[in-house]
């Protein structure tokens, strides 16, 4: 307490008990602090919380463009899966960070109850987690979005192709008699992968900053 008891001998004579106030003990800082590990396990939680999120917004997403392409195209399903995978990766990037992060965290010390995980870990791991889960986030937006309006096209270009060669044209008509899709289908994966990578970084980020630790000896020192 920075407001501590000065006695009469000290400086007062006789005069009564006076409080002042000790500048060298307000300047202190404590690296340890009992609300640290809270913060931490916040970055655990976040990391995996936000990561599924994107995750389940993209394989949503994503699935309503398939099973709206699988009605005219239902050979095209399978294919076209591709989207659903790399939205589910993003909630392991999640669990790799929080498992990581977990087992940062240091109990108290036994018996006095003092903190040993610092507010230097604390902040670092809160940074972590939610790089990794903002970041994947991002992702699981970009993935269901760009799935969703790939695969239908993908589905309605093979769709017309055979509705060309069903009325018999043999020419060209713009493509779409020889197209079965193919060159949409390269352009939707290659969206994808550059939507996937933005979970990438963000993972390779969080590792990063995972590694960034202090631990306290003896009450906060």
């Amino acid at each position: 307490n920075s407001w501590t008891h000065q006695n009469k001998d000290r400086n007062m004579g006789d005069e009564e008990n006076n409080y002042y106030f000790d500048e060298d003990e307000a300047n202190i800082s404590y690296p340890c602090a009992s609300w640290a590990p809270a913060v931490g396990f916040m970055g655990c939680a976040f990391a995996v919380v936000f990561a599924n999120i994107g995750g389940a917004y993209g394989t949503a997403k994503a699935g309503q463009g398939i099973m709206a392409m699988g009605i005219r195209s239902p050979e095209l399903l399978m294919k076209n899966i591709i989207p659903v995978v790399m939205a589910g990766v993003l909630g392991i990037y999640g669990l790799i960070v929080a498992v990581i992060l977990n087992g940062k965290m240091v109990k108290p010390e036994q018996g006095t109850g003092y903190t040993k995980y610092s507010v230097y870990s604390a902040l670092a791991h809160l940074a972590a987690g939610l790089c990794c889960g903002l970041c994947s986030l991002a992702s699981g937006l970009a993935i269901g979005i760009s799935a969703d309006a790939g695969t239908r096209a993908v589905g309605a270009q093979s769709a017309m192709a055979s509705s060309w060669k069903k009325m018999g044209f043999t020419g060209d008509a713009g493509g779409q008699v020889t197209s079965s899709g193919d060159a949409l289908f390269v352009g939707t994966v290659l969206i994808q992968v550059f939507a996937g990578n933005l979970g990438l970084y963000g993972l390779i980020s969080a590792l990063i900053l995972s590694q960034s630790e202090y631990y306290c000896d003896n009450g906060g020192n």
